[in-house]
Order: structure tokens, then sequence, then C-alpha cells
């Protein structure tokens, strides 16, 4: 079974609350991850873990990570806005975006936002559109391949994010004529790894870069954003990644770089999503048909509408039969969604226990990453999403799309009336 997950129950009960399909989130396993990342840092009083609000854009779930003391890492107007509603301001927003639009420095600023410069060309839009901070933190690609031991983590040199070396000094020496005192600097290298070796790496990288800069601008290192990147085990027998471990990994390369140096307080940030929410989340579906021709199918009434990162570049989610998990899986079957798209599967070729229609799956590992990417291919709604409190209460947190909020952005009212 995967690592985290609720007893069949919960979901037993909240299908019997809810129609299907939704998206199920469990508050006790989002607070204690966050408790849990909050002291492997704690050696650092600096820290501040930036949740990814692209990860799960949920006004319920970012309300309870700032109760755990978490900030929100925003990369659009819309994400800032949803943050200020929520109730973050100034610092407790970091926003991380490229390819920006001006007007999206300029709320940036306007809410008092850390904004984290994708590119040295940015550097005048900002100046023009909402004027340079004190602080500002800039995002470094190192290009070529990012190897941690005998595995290469990541492929900087192909991504579109950040600057170079050179371009850091260049830019620095800019913002500080335009009054910057304090930098930060910020990289993401990898993606949805369990590898304890990532962070350390990667802060050792960052450290001695920022160190380099102190030396070369005379500016002050104020933070090191981490970014995201580790992940979640997805199959039932892979580890979870060892936090507290990363985090004394992180404190030993701290003390390396650092040690001998004038250097003091440089705060540690992160941006974490998938580790935050993913594995306390699942899309539970019924079966709604079983076909069977070259293969097996079992149709659900969930589609990649709702969980698109199967259909998208092939991710295994693990998926479960409420009820039935004791029995063998000995049934290889495609599960499949509605859509007019054969990439639309949940799972080919998986070995699942005898299922047939009305039986309730679990899907799981969704708390980040599903219902933010949803789309309306082929006119589909997106789902609801409903929270499991820690009282043991069900919660309907965002309600399910209707036909009326597909047709509400386009200029055919008398036709709408009419369909009505």
């Amino acid at each position: 079974m995967p690592n985290f997950t609720l007893d069949d129950q919960v979901f037993t009960a909240a299908a019997a609350a809810f129609t299907t399909p939704f998206h199920l989130y469990d508050e006790r396993g989002i607070r204690q991850t966050a408790r849990r990342l909050k002291n492997a840092f704690a050696w650092n009083k600096g820290f501040r873990e930036y949740f990814a609000v692209k990860a799960l854009p949920t006004p319920a779930i970012l309300r309870l990570l700032g109760e755990e003391g978490c900030g929100m890492d925003c990369a659009s107007a819309t994400e800032l806005t949803l943050a200020a509603a929520c109730g973050f301001a100034g610092d407790d927003i970091m926003f991380s975006a490229n390819d920006v639009p001006p007007e999206e420095f300029a709320q940036a600023r306007e809410l008092g936002a850390i904004v984290n410069l994708d590119d040295i060309t940015h550097i005048a839009p900002l100046r023009q559109h909402g004027g340079i901070p004190q602080t500002i933190c800039l995002r470094f690609n190192p290009g070529g391949q990012f190897r941690v031991g005998n595995a290469i983590m990541g492929d900087p040199g192909d991504a579109k994010y950040g600057m170079t070396r050179a371009q850091l000094s260049e830019a620095l020496m800019i913002l500080k004529g335009d009054g910057v005192q304090n930098f930060g600097l910020h990289a993401f290298l990898s993606s949805n790894t369990t590898d304890p070796n990532y962070y350390p790496a990667l802060a050792k990288l960052l450290f001695e870069t920022g160190r380099d800069l102190v030396a070369e601008t005379g500016l002050t290192l104020a933070f090191v954003n981490l970014s995201g990147g580790i992940g979640v085990p997805y199959l039932p027998d892979e580890p979870a990644a060892d936090i507290e471990a990363i985090g004394e990994g992180v404190r030993a390369a701290y003390e390396a770089v650092f040690a001998g140096t004038a250097i003091r307080d440089v705060a540690v940030k992160t941006e974490l999503g998938r580790y935050m929410t993913a594995p306390h989340g699942w899309l539970v579906t019924h079966i709604t048909h079983e076909k069977n021709i070259h293969k097996r199918y079992l149709g659900l009434d969930a589609s990649a509408c709702d969980l698109m990162r199967p259909a998208m570049y092939g991710a295994y989610h693990h998926i479960t039969v409420v009820g039935k998990e004791h029995l063998p899986h000995d049934e290889k079957v495609d599960v499949t969604g509605s859509l007019c798209e054969n990439n639309d599967k949940f799972a080919v070729d998986r070995l699942l226990p005898r299922a047939q229609v009305g039986d309730l799956l679990v899907i799981h590992d969704t708390g980040a990453h599903g219902l933010s990417m949803g789309y309306n291919y082929n006119g589909k709604l997106k789902c609801k999403e409903v929270l499991h409190q820690e009282d043991g209460n069900f919660r309907l947190i965002r309600r399910a799309e209707t036909a009326a909020d597909y047709f509400a952005t386009l200029d055919v009212d008398a036709a709408w009336g009419k369909l009505r």
C-alpha cells in the first residue's frame, strides 16, 4: 500500500456523502507533513516553506498551510490574487514567475511580495512597474547537467528558467545601483526525487554561489531558496523521502560553506508542492462501464480532465478497489475515462482485483497537480473537492463545476438562455 492512505471506511463514507468523482484531501496528513518539514529545518532560524500554489490552489488548503506557518509561492497574477484573498501579504508571498507580464510585477510589489527574477532582462520592467525592492531574489541556471553522485538529477541546460552564472553577477551590480541591499538565490534542478542527496547538493551549489557573489558585489546574502523537487513515492514498495536526513544534509552544507566567513544568518527557504500535499489526496471514482475487446477496460466516471498526469506524461498513480484489496490482483486491465482521446487512461495493463460496474476506485497521490491541472475538453466539468477534517467529518471545499460555469465566459447569453 502507499505510504499515506485512509481506511476504506473513510472512502466509502465520503462516496456516500458526495457524488463521485471528487478529490478527497486529508487535513491531518497535510498538517503532519508541514510540521515534519519545519522540524527538519528547525536548525535554521529563518527557515520557511513557501507552498507552490500551482500544486493545489484551493483556499481551504492554502489557509490550512498558512496556519502551519507556510508562505505561498505564486507564479501568476491570479495566484497572487488568491494568496492575498487567503490572508497572505508581504514576505508571506514569493513571486516566482517567468516570461512575466509587467503588470504582474506591479501587483507583486503592491502586495509586498518577495520578487524572484527569472531573467536579467526583467530588471527594467520591474523598475518601471512597481520599482526595485531592497531585497530581491535571482533564479540561477548553472547549465549542463546537475549530478548527485552517479545520478543525473536534472538537465538545467535544456530548461527555460533562470540566469547564467555571469548574468547573476551582472544583474546584482545593476540592482545594487537601484538600491538593492540584500539578495536571495533560487534554483530548481530536479523533479520528484526522493534521493536524500538532492537538496544538500543543490544547497551547496547555491551557498557557494551566494558566498562568491557577496565577495563580488558587497551585497548581503539574505536567503537561499531550494525550490521544490522533493517528491513522493508512487509505487507501494518505494521508500518515502527522509526529510530529517535531507535537513541534516543541508545543515552540513551550510556549515561547511559558511564556516570561516563573515556571512551569517542566511535563511533557507523551500517551495514544495508535491511533497506537501500529493500523498494526502485521492481521486474517488466509480466504475461505470466494463468493456472486453482486445483488452479489458474499466471505464470510470472520472477522466483525464480530473487528473491529467497519467495521460500527459505516463505518470504512475496507484489504484485501489475499495473493499477488494484483500483479493488476488490477477486481472490485467486498462482504467479509462470517457474523453475522445486514447490517452485518457489512468492505468495501462494494471493488475487489479476482479472489479465490476459499481465498484468504488481510489486513485492515489492526487493532492498535487490533480484538479489544478484540470481542463474542460469534451465539455467535461471539473469535479468537486472534499476535505476530510481532523475531527473525522467531511467538508465540501470546492463545488463541482456546472454547465452555467462552462458557458459563463462566452458571449452567447441569448443562446444560453434558450439552452437552459
